[in-house]
């Protein structure tokens, strides 16, 4: 009795003490309390670097209250790992084709079929682990590096559609460029094509489900990728799906770097000239495309649910001979698949590295890659755009190209525009193009998808569009580099202190 006596003697100091303070205090003692809890959580159970932790834990205690609102909307891990569902059929075939190559790689018994894939055996054993990135080789792969040309292409596809068209951007604007392809997709579905938009609710925050009514009137359907349950407010805002891919009859497949707005077509004040890559493919690859579509459709669509059925997986005749695998990775996924392609492209070159990217801030492992490979000797050629579209990026991408400059990178600023392609080109035998920038957000928290494609003639191709790249470029020299004002030496300090976080 006087045990219990006491406590409740305890309990009502407690109460009491905490009713004589001012709101004020109480509200700041709860935030800390939480903060100090999002910390515990984080070092213990969270699956972030060491760098993005400490990143982290200098933004909640630095600034608590805000800390905490940017920790809810950006620093929280996705642990559902069911959240693209596969049918058991879809899970049973796929798992088969990918067991077989592996075990047939592993017994040296899998058919490459160009030299690039025989001498990459590694690189294409390691995206084998990703259940999406089996290999395939009767592609006809085309590149656009003209985004007016791949719109062009694009359209006069959907165009020609006859059965079901599957249409997923991260940024998606009913602009006059949106507009003409949606024109497009209702007409095909007032024709009894199945036509089908996802786009990213927040990368596309203009649109809404009503944008669309038409289309849905006549059967279409459209699904948001984690979409806002509040306005302005979304608990997954940090991770997106930033995935560009178009299926079109299960025959036609696009990927790359490309969104559908204006400024995609150079019409924007602020970026004017747009320089991007996207592909277009036909061949077995397109199954892979057309897998990943169906992954991401299935987690948000509330009905009509695709399964795998062979409307969607006709039998597609030997046009080309390109090599390709498809990587997708995620922050549902157990490691960074599209990163360690890049990494093992880096570590597997003897001659020449080619990189354009609009971001650059790759964690040190990439980064530490690069260096090995310019102190072995290898060429790197790096080349970023010449103005930020996001601040604290860019000068992080600055400071990290400067670096490397100042061991003998050969880095360039495009001048002609708005530089936004992914793309890497190692010793004219392996070419990655996709929607994954070489970051951190694109490695661990945002959804992308990459080419891997084996064969010289593209990848030539690719390191020629470099060199015209170039053209239109200044160099980073290290006197250049080392030349900066203190404001950006400043500003460039900031974004490194932040850059596991950005």
């Amino acid at each position: 009795m006087d045990i219990l006596l006491t406590s409740r003697n305890f309990l009502q100091s407690i109460a009491d003490f905490f009713t004589s303070l001012p709101y004020a205090a109480i509200f700041t003692f709860v935030i800390l309390l939480i903060n100090f809890l999002l910390a515990i959580g984080m070092i213990f159970w969270e699956r972030k670097s060491a760098q993005s932790v400490w990143a982290w834990l200098l933004v909640l205690f630095f600034l608590p209250i805000i800390g905490f609102i940017l920790y809810v909307l950006f620093g929280r891990t996705i642990y559902n790992k069911e959240i693209f569902k596969v049918t058991e059929k879809d899970k049973i075939g796929l798992e088969a084709l990918v067991t077989e190559q592996l075990e047939d790689i592993k017994m040296d018994k899998l058919t490459l079929p160009t030299p690039q894939a025989k001498k990459h055996r590694k690189l294409v054993h390691m995206l084998l682990n990703n259940n999406q990135s089996f290999l395939t080789s009767n592609n006809k792969v085309e590149t656009f590096y003209e985004t007016t040309e791949f719109f062009d292409q694009m359209l006069q596809d959907i165009e020609n559609a006859q059965d079901h068209i599957h249409f997923q951007f991260y940024i998606f604007k009913l602009d006059s460029l949106g507009q003409k392809f949606y024109d497009a997709l209702v007409k095909k579905q007032k024709e009894g094509v199945d036509v089908k938009i996802l786009y990213d609710d927040i990368g596309s925050r203009s649109l809404k489900l009503k944008n669309f009514k038409e289309l849905r009137d006549y059967g279409g359907k459209v699904e948001a990728f984690f979409p806002s349950r509040l306005a302005l407010i979304n608990p997954r805002m940090n991770n997106r799906n930033h995935r560009k891919n178009v299926i079109i009859d299960g025959k036609i497949g696009y990927t790359g770097g490309t969104n559908v707005g204006e400024e995609y077509i150079g019409l924007s004040k602020k970026f004017g000239y747009w320089r991007d890559t996207h592909i277009r493919v036909q061949g077995n690859a397109v199954k892979s495309l057309q897998l990943r579509f169906m992954l991401d459709w299935n987690s948000h669509a509330t009905r009509d649910n695709l399964s795998h059925h062979p409307r969607y997986f006709p039998e597609i005749p030997v046009i080309g001979d390109t090599a390709m695998q498809i990587a997708a990775s995620g922050p549902d996924e157990d490691w960074q698949q599209i990163k360690y392609g890049y990494i093992k492209m880096i570590n597997s070159a003897k001659k020449s590295i080619y990189i354009q990217s609009p971001y650059f801030i790759p964690d040190s492992s990439m980064i530490e890659a690069i260096k090995i490979a310019l102190l072995s000797g290898i060429e790197v050629n790096i080349m970023i755009p010449p103005f930020p579209d996001h601040p604290f990026v860019y000068w992080g991408t600055y400071h990290n190209v400067g670096e490397l400059a100042m061991i003998g990178a050969n880095v360039y600023i495009y001048e002609r525009g708005f530089l936004h392609q992914k793309v890497m080109i190692i010793d004219d035998e392996v070419v990655s193009i996709g929607s994954c920038n070489m970051d951190n957000r694109s490695y661990a928290l945002n959804f992308e998808v990459n080419a891997f494609i084996f064969d010289e003639k593209e990848a030539i191709q690719n390191r020629l569009q470099f060199e015209k790249d170039a053209l239109y470029s200044k160099i980073l020299s290290p006197e250049v580099y080392n030349s900066r004002s203190k404001w950006i030496k400043f500003k460039e300090g900031i974004a490194n202190l932040i850059a596991p976080i950005l």
